[in-house]
């Protein structure tokens, strides 16, 4: 809370400048927060060396009561990663190409002026997040949406910028297409402890939403409420028509006996490759790894919308 009671309340806001959008984000929060009677918005630009840790911890320590993400799930993630654990909520601004979270939370995307009415006098949810620790190289890292070893990762790292802006979504389904033929590594899944797989998978994704590019449902069951992390193993079958087999396997839930997607839940998964593939998070390829330990955080975020 602000050192001084009467002082109005203060939002601040953390933009991405990469995000070009076709509204003047300034006025916006101006004329929101006057009509919500609170003081000038603090305003952060994030940076390539700082996509948004730095600027949230400043809005920390000048007093935000609300801060608000304006940018993609890169930003998102670097702001979260500051609020998680914390009472001062996030709220959300979704620039970004995938806008994920956003999407997750059945907001219009669309609606830049209710994104905003939102965050300074909306309802608060409390949300999981996930956090992942790498042993190679040794990083802690928070998700909120879902995170993926192998295919799904190597499609982020594939995805033409060029063809982002043009398309959007629909760039990462050309490096989808591109990327289909590729080697299985074998993977060890431990799920709270006990061993869950242990043979050449194409992809691993552990989930907090179900919802990923394109409206896709990756993970049925998932509620980003629910306490549990929710596992899809991918797997395709040998040969042209195996991934078909994926593709069926999704559309069924993974219920049948087929092993080419398999579903897993918990509250700690690890990974172990047998050598480095490529990983990602919320969308971004954060490099290679052969080592994951991802645990959930029930409720850690606040989320005004």
């Amino acid at each position: 809370m602000t050192a001084n009671s009467t002082a109005p309340q203060r939002a601040a806001i953390i933009i991405n400048p990469a995000k070009t959008v076709d509204i003047d984000v300034r006025e916006l929060a101006a004329k929101h927060s006057a009509e919500n009677g609170w003081g000038e918005t603090l305003w952060f630009e994030t940076t390539k060396e700082d996509p948004g840790v730095g600027q949230a911890k400043e809005a920390l320590a000048q007093g935000a009561d609300i801060v608000i993400a304006g940018g993609g799930d890169g930003t998102v993630r670097c702001v979260a990663e500051v609020l998680s654990g914390g009472d001062i909520p996030m709220g959300l601004l979704p620039l970004g190409t995938g806008n994920l979270l956003a999407r997750n939370l059945g907001m219009d995307i669309t609606d830049y002026d209710g994104a905003m009415a939102g965050a300074f006098a909306g309802t608060e949810r409390k949300i999981d997040v996930v956090r992942a620790r790498r042993s190679d190289p040794e990083k802690e890292q928070l998700f909120l949406v879902m995170a993926g070893v192998g295919y799904d990762a190597t499609i982020m790292a594939d995805t033409d910028e060029e063809l982002k802006h043009k398309v959007g979504w629909l760039a990462y389904v050309d490096a989808g297409i591109r990327n289909l033929p590729g080697k299985p590594v074998k993977a060890t899944i431990v799920i709270d402890g006990q061993q869950a797989v242990r043979r050449g998978v194409r992809s691993v994704m552990v989930g907090n939403c179900g919802k990923v590019q394109g409206g896709l449902e990756i993970f049925p069951e998932a509620k980003m409420d629910d306490g549990l992390l929710d596992v899809a193993v991918l797997a395709p079958h040998h040969g042209r028509l195996g991934w078909l087999s994926v593709v069926a396997g999704m559309i069924g839930k993974g219920r049948g006996k087929d092993t080419a997607v398999e579903y897993f839940q918990g509250k700690t998964v690890e990974i172990t490759l047998e050598h480095n593939d490529d990983y990602q998070l919320d969308g971004d390829h954060e490099g290679q790894g052969r080592h994951v330990l991802m645990s959930l955080d029930p409720g850690a975020l606040t989320i005004r919308m």
